[in-house]
């Protein structure tokens, strides 16, 4: 084997059966005797139900069963288990049964389109989705209210009742008065209103769940494609079904991505657990493409009134900004504005600003309830800070790069308080900065501005410099502010088998990372065995470590460090056992990647697979230790890490029709000490992908009623592969101190810079025009409308 095999590109042990088909998703997983749900959903943004008349759907071919609210009485409302410390939140979050939290059915009300409101089992998948129009629902429409800033007006209709304007939370950071003081006193000052559009979240692969209750052992089998499938579990036994927890097992097959959307408790996994009971037959659902768009968990939808202020020579020295955060109808389970709270920490970015602050309304309104996407509150607040910067460098005549550099915290200032809440760990964000300037070759934009012109295209240069909070976990976003210990902590257990084979097994949960190929890449790394020896073990709360899950960037940064801990303790054991084979003292052993030896007699060793068997078999141990090779390793990391970069984006705008075109795009990124480069390129790539995405194509459009009017691909664009451009990637190194393996998360925090690094650069190619900003999705008709309507076009 390699002499180095962590930090290198093996290639993914988990590709292989996707190729080649071989993969169980959820929707694969046939049982005997299996019944399948369908669900309906309100087609009003806002109603009272006045009656629901299920006696055609009841006679539909095949039909076994049709429920409503009025069923599930024994379920209890979904728990909202979180609330932000310090946040004044007016929403129930327990007991939960309290009027206004969401139940698995709606029972008198809707309060969004795609709210569940009755379900159909019938024989076939087919038959319960054709059952479901024969359902009646006779509705009273009310008033409904889709924009945060109106939801808080005194005449906006109220959701619950239970909360006063629709206002859930009110949360802030930083000194206002002082900020308010720096900007009094500011040389210059620019205000923009920035809104941050709603996306819909579309994974590959659908929201899934199949329910399987044993009559003789009084025992429940779910699957279910979550992130979080020891959260399912504690929550529907204790929370929600009242079922013993050593009565309910959880199985997350494979899960054709998640970007967050799956970090959640659903009302189907309640549902199928609760018919496979009533039924005495397992109960399957997969969802549909309209129907994930109008019940997963949406994203972003923030509005953000910012006013930022420095001097002319281009240092910044205050920042303001008013957020209105859109909920949706309902808090979703992992806590309500939880992107919010990620936006008002992360507001000052790279730049060291001597006074910030922020603040956040935030609101429910009678759209689909709101959770975190791939970089949740971090991209608002990336995007928020490099569009003002421009616009800063725009107003005193300064080039936007300089503007940055001049502000960036200087890498002897490390570990830097920004001010709102977050630390830095460590970082040299000018160096990420000049890279990409170099490689982009950005002192020559102007010269390829005029050969653009040439061809009818407007060239210009973005650019998206980040730094975003990795490692996350929810104890700390929720106790900080009110002085508590969080925690965001991992966990991992390693038997070394008398053969020398090892079995890992994790509490994250992989859906993409390959999480399976780096593990064992550590474990390959420390203990010198071949990966073919490892054998990973997740997804299955029957026998796996009790975890958090999997999100947020922490995969590799925390639950790795918990793996190389486990490492370490395993060493630690046959150390011991080899010094008592040798006759020495446990510090003149020698532990170097598998071969355990004396000091200075390296050729006399033995293996770790020697080792394990002599403990597994008990054959002559020293006193007082026992038999066996395993360890159990939990990892609390000390604070969060903090992985940086910027990216550079070259868009060009065709005149005549407002195309634009990423022709170019460099990104270069710090993530620490990076396990497999391979793997991180590849989640580089996604979030290029999915940033793009989001700042020229994607948005969730709703009607003044709350209708969802963007439900299918036909009408809810993305960008395609052929609409990107090769991507350019490099890296700095800057180790974190806060985990042993010096890394920082990958996963989601890259695409924070990608947005604002595709508005910069559409907004560059137009400033001639007098353009200041639009905001996404920066659409062919926005471009086309700004490039012929404003005031400096109209004059010439």
């Amino acid at each position: 084997m390699a002499n180095k095999i962590l930090g290198t590109s093996v290639k993914r042990r988990e590709d292989p059966e996707l190729l080649r088909g071989e993969a169980k998703f959820t929707a694969d997983i046939t049982l005997p005797n299996m019944l399948h749900m369908a669900i309906l959903h309100s087609d009003r943004g806002h109603a009272l139900i006045q009656s629901i008349d299920t006696s055609a759907a009841e006679r539909m071919p095949g039909v076994v069963r049709v429920i409503t609210g009025a069923d599930t009485s024994s379920i209890l409302p979904l728990p909202c288990i979180m609330n932000p410390g310090g946040a004044e939140s007016r929403f129930p979050s327990y007991p939960y049964g309290l009027p206004g939290a969401q139940t698995v059915l709606a029972t008198d009300r809707v309060r969004y389109i795609g709210e569940f409101v009755a379900v159909v089992v019938a024989l076939t998948r087919q038959q319960a989705y054709d059952a479901l129009p024969a359902i009646a629902v006779k509705y009273e429409p009310l008033s409904a209210v889709v924009n945060a800033e109106e939801a808080l007006q005194p005449d906006a209709p109220q959701l619950h009742d239970t909360v006063p304007n629709n206002l859930n939370q009110y949360i802030s950071h930083g000194n206002k008065q002082a900020t308010e003081q720096a900007i009094a006193n500011a040389e210059v000052v620019v205000k923009q209103r920035i809104r941050y559009q709603r996306a819909i979240h579309n994974p590959v692969e659908l929201r899934a769940s199949i329910g399987d209750y044993n009559p003789e052992t009084e025992e429940y089998t779910l699957w279910t494609n979550t992130q979080i499938p020891h959260g399912n579990r504690f929550l529907l036994s204790q929370l929600v079904m009242g079922i013993p927890y050593n009565k309910l097992r959880v199985i997350a097959p494979h899960i054709g991505g998640g970007f967050g959307s799956k970090g959640y408790l659903y009302p189907d996994t309640a549902l199928v657990l609760f018919l496979s009971k009533e039924l005495g037959q397992p109960v399957k659902w997969v969802d549909t493409r309209r129907g994930l768009a109008r019940s997963t968990v949406q994203a972003r939808d923030q509005i953000q009134y910012v006013t930022i202020a420095g001097t002319t020579d281009g240092q910044i020295t205050a920042l303001h900004c008013t957020n209105y955060a859109n909920l949706g109808a309902y808090p979703a389970t992992n806590g309500p504005g939880a992107p919010a709270i990620l936006t008002g920490c992360s507001i000052t970015g790279v730049y060291a600003i001597a006074h910030p602050f922020y603040e956040v309304y935030c609101t429910f309104t009678n759209l689909v309830p709101n959770g975190p996407a791939r970089g949740a509150g971090r991209a608002e607040a990336i995007f928020l800070i490099e569009r003002m910067v421009d616009l800063f460098a725009q107003r005193i005549g300064i080039d936007p790069a300089e503007v940055r550099r001049k502000n960036m915290v200087a890498a002897d200032r490390f570990p830097y308080k920004n001010g709102l809440g977050w630390t830095y760990d460590s970082g040299n964000y000018e160096v990420a900065l000049d890279k990409a300037l170099a490689t982009i070759d950005y002192n020559n934009v102007a010269q390829r501005k005029a050969e653009a012109r040439t061809r009818g295209k407007r060239l210009g240069v973005g650019i998206g410099s980040y730094v975003a909070i990795a490692g996350v976990g929810p104890c700390p976003l929720m106790a900080r502010d009110i002085g508590l210990n969080g925690s965001t902590w991992g966990s991992a257990h390693i038997r070394v088998h008398p053969t020398g084979d090892i079995t890992l097994i994790t509490g994250a949960q992989p859906h993409g990372q390959g999480q399976v190929t780096s593990f064992s890449q550590i474990i390959a790394e420390e203990l010198g065995v071949d990966l073919e020896q490892i054998e990973v073990l997740h997804s299955d709360t029957k026998g796996t470590i009790y975890a958090q899950g999997s999100y947020g960037s922490r995969s590799f940064s925390v639950e790795g460090a918990t793996v190389y801990k486990a490492t370490q303790k395993i060493d630690e054991k046959a150390r011991q056992m080899a010094a008592h084979i040798f006759k020495v003292a446990e510090s003149e052993v020698v532990a170097d990647r598998g071969k355990f030896y004396v000091k200075g007699a390296p050729e006399q060793f033995k293996t770790l697979k020697e080792i394990a068997l002599a403990l597994w078999y008990a054959w002559d141990l020293p006193a007082g230790m026992e038999p066996g090779l395993e360890a159990i390793a939990y990892f609390d990391p000390p604070d969060f890490n903090y992985p940086f970069g910027t990216h550079i984006a070259l868009v060009e705008i065709d005149e005549q029709t407002g195309q634009v075109e990423v022709v170019r795009y460099v990104a270069v990124d710090d993530f620490g000490n990076v396990g497999n480069p391979m793997i991180v390129d590849g989640q580089t790539h996604g979030n290029i992908h999915f940033g793009i995405s989001q700042a020229l194509f994607e948005e969730a459009v709703y009607d003044r009623d709350g209708r969802i009017l963007t439900d299918e691909f036909t009408t809810y664009a993305i960008a395609k592969a052929s609409q990107l451009p090769k991507f350019e990637l490099d890296r700095t190194v800057t180790p974190t101190p806060h985990n042993p393996l010096g890394a920082k998360g990958a996963g989601d925090v890259s695409i924070t810079a990608v947005p604002p690094a595709i508005v910069n650069a559409v907004c560059n190619a137009l400033s001639d025009l007098g353009v200041t900003h639009i905001d996404m999705p920066v659409t062919p008709e926005k471009v086309w409308r700004v490039m012929r309507e404003t005031p400096r076009n109209n004059d010439s």
